[in-house]
């Protein structure tokens, strides 16, 4: 008798509508054959109606209990997705997530595409796309503190809200300036659009490879963004003598940095791998997202863009 094929839902429970979602998702992939797979604590928050031989395969909320997966589906915004872009990672598996939340710009679809992609993923109708990550470790005096990697963004900010954190940055073993500031953002270009555009950096495109270092609020004359190559070795040094700082990445993983803590980042070994259900262009999703101003547009279309009048105002 042939298995049934197997996804793990990752939700957002917090949310009773999310909740709703995720039981109504199951009982769907249930009726074409696809069993779940749902996290410990999530499965005891959402009540589910499935015929006898689908109730989901309950897993502990650790690396590698999405291996055997065909996907890992998330439902809810960015920092659910993030969270289960770490389950996803450790196996390989694709990840696809659902916007619950708000903006959702890693997300692949929205809510009112949901069954869609319901459909897509029981067709097996999709494709994967790789997502360039960091590794990250930290050490002071010689010494490890930690390991750990990002998707987005690693971090290196001020521990202490009154304190001004002073660093020096190192580019493939040479110094390239030091200053004082309220952080240094390193970033992805999956990261681009998140916390590093917030602090003033640029938006690159996804499938561009390249690194981003952002300083957040510097207090120097050269502290403008820069865009490095995607396998620079990249060092963020904490003064000796200035106060402590914390390495935080993803808004998820965090290693308290001592006085003298060295930062060293560089490309993952091990990318994401996103699923794609259409081929839209980044520019789309971009000008969707953040709403940008595109009236008066009069370039020429594509061949599957949408007649509608207002499609290019839509983005």
């Amino acid at each position: 008798m042939t298995q049934p094929r197997e996804i793990l839902v990752v939700l957002h429970t917090g949310r009773p509508k999310t909740r709703r979602t995720a039981a109504a998702v199951a009982k769907r992939l249930a009726a074409e054959g696809v069993r779940i797979r749902m996290l410990e604590a999530e499965r005891k928050r959402v009540d589910l109606d499935l015929p006898p031989g689908f109730e989901p395969v309950v897993v502990p909320e650790e690396p590698g209990r999405a291996v055997g997966s065909e996907m890992v589906l998330v439902l809810g915004g960015d920092g659910t997705l993030l969270r289960g872009a770490a389950l996803a990672r450790a196996c390989g598996v694709p990840l696809l997530g659902v916007n619950l939340g708000h903006v959702g710009f890693l997300a692949e679809v929205e809510e009112d595409s949901l069954d869609a992609a319901v459909d897509a993923i029981v067709a097996r109708e999709y494709s994967v796309e790789e997502r360039m990550t960091v590794d990250v470790v930290a050490r002071v005096n010689g010494t490890e503190l930690g390991r750990t990697w990002a998707l987005n963004e690693a971090c290196v900010e001020k521990a202490s809200r009154e304190r001004i954190l002073d660093v020096t940055l190192e580019v493939d073993a040479r110094p390239v300036s030091s200053f004082g500031c309220d952080g240094v953002i390193c970033a992805t270009p999956t990261g681009s659009t998140a916390y590093a555009f917030s602090a003033g950096g640029p938006v690159v495109w996804p499938l561009v490879e390249a690194l981003l270092l952002v300083p957040s609020n510097a207090h120097a004359l050269f502290a403008r963004p820069m865009v490095v190559a995607p396998d620079s070795h990249l060092a963020i040094e904490v003064h000796p003598d200035g106060p402590a700082a914390i390495l935080d990445c993803d808004g998820r993983r965090t290693i308290p940095l001592p006085p003298g803590a060295r930062v060293e980042i560089g490309r993952g070994a091990q990318p994401v791998r996103l699923v794609r259900l259409d081929g839209r262009p980044f520019a789309d999703r971009l000008v969707r997202k953040f709403d940008l101003p595109v009236r008066g547009w009069r370039g020429q279309r594509r061949p599957d863009a949408d007649d509608r009048p207002d499609a290019a105002d839509e983005g």
